[in-house]
């Protein structure tokens, strides 16, 4: 028996790849004979860099950068190598010229939600600057003629202010002072936008299936602002604001308006906004791109059984991402697929989809979240007795 492993992560419990260590070792307990492929999944937030580079034989490339809230911190992306890169996945890069290497790039290293304790998850406040360091330090390396970027897992409400103020925009008061960074707190006090993008800088792809567009009731902040901590009292405000830099910024990039409109804008905080009216980077689709990176079809052709999951699952899982579309393209090959998770709650049942949750009932979510590496191999361990 050959066994498919295909994890996303477990918010705030286990990566994709602890995920999947965790059912092989359950795994093997009960069934030492069988074969086991681990393919760690991503949606363009925490481990993307990691598991593209990994799965490309590509190398990580370590680097201190910008935090969220302004401190320095650890971080890293991926060089790999286009011709290693999947046919199927380059097809889904519309480079105007070769690419030796490209640069792989998740927005979470440096600006995510996880690198703050929850006191400290503020949108007014929180800045994407680390996140154009990365993409400096990335344009930099020998090679590479493009970047890709996942934007998942964000922090930050700041339209991508600052990885443009990283690659070389200014903001300044009407006094003319430099603000930087150019965090939503501030914004009241931009006056003009200056300077120039840095030369140089090769084509910005950006992985991302959220199609939010920035303002309004399914924008940015109205959609992930609470979570990164944002006052329902501050939600007008901040979008007003929003709206008012969004006008400048367009003006300055010779953008129109509507690019505001536009599907997609919304994610990550209104990241991919701003590099879309600086940087004319294009959005791609993630889930699609990422299937393809890991040749997901040919590893589904070798298995005998799909075993997936993350830490919640439900009707929304299987619009197609993640270990939704892991469901989806199982099915079509008629394997039986097995989805754990946190909390599983999908209406309809689908034949050949067999749901475990791993959490027992009433149990606290803190307590589920720290022995999430016990209860996901306990489940994996009673539902392959035999």
């Amino acid at each position: 028996m050959h066994v498919l492993l295909a994890f996303d992560k477990f918010k705030d419990a286990l990566d994709a790849n602890q995920a999947c260590d965790c059912a092989a070792a359950a795994l093997r307990e009960r069934h030492p004979a069988w074969t086991f492929d681990a393919c760690p999944l991503t949606d363009g937030g925490d481990g993307f860099a990691g598991i593209l580079t990994k799965a490309a034989g590509g190398e990580i490339v370590r680097c201190t950068a910008t935090g969220p809230r302004g401190e320095a911190v650890e971080t890293s992306f991926g060089i790999v190598a286009f011709a290693k890169i999947p046919s199927a996945a380059r097809a889904l890069l519309p480079l105007e010229k070769p690419a030796g290497r490209i640069a792989v790039v998740e927005l979470a290293s440096a600006s995510g939600l996880a690198r703050l304790k929850p006191d400290a998850r503020d949108p007014w406040q929180t800045t994407t600057f680390g996140t154009g360091e990365l993409l400096r330090a990335a344009a930099a390396q020998p090679g590479v003629g493009a970047i890709l970027l996942g934007v998942g897992g964000s922090a930050t409400n700041d339209l991508g202010l600052g990885v443009l103020a990283a690659l070389g925009l200014e903001f300044h008061t009407a006094a003319g002072e430099k603000i930087h960074p150019p965090v939503p707190v501030r914004w009241k006090e931009i006056a003009t936008i200056a300077g120039a993008i840095m030369p140089g800088l090769p084509p910005v792809f950006i992985a991302c299936d959220v199609r939010n567009v920035l303002l309004g009731q399914k924008g940015a902040a109205g959609v992930y602002g609470p979570q990164k901590g944002l006052r329902p009292e501050d939600l007008r405000r901040l979008e007003n604001e929003s709206a008012q830099i969004a006008l400048m910024l367009c003006g300055h990039c010779r953008q129109p308006d509507t690019l505001m409109d536009v599907p997609g804008t919304g994610a990550a905080g209104g990241t991919p906004f701003g590099l879309i009216a600086a940087l004319n980077a294009l959005v791609l689709p993630g889930s699609e791109l990422v299937s393809a990176w890991l040749d997901l079809d040919t590893r589904l052709a070798a298995a005998d059984v799909v075993v997936t999951g993350e830490g919640r699952f439900d009707d929304s899982s299987l619009t197609g991402k993640g270990p939704g579309a892991v469901v989806a393209q199982a099915l079509a090959f008629g394997l039986p697929v097995h989805v754990f998770a946190g909390e599983v709650s999908v209406s309809h049942a689908r034949h050949g989809l067999t749901l475990h949750p791993i959490t027992p009932p009433g149990m606290p979510l803190a307590t589920a979240l720290s022995e999430a590496p016990t209860l996901l191999a306990t489940a994996i361990r009673n539902a392959f007795q035999s």
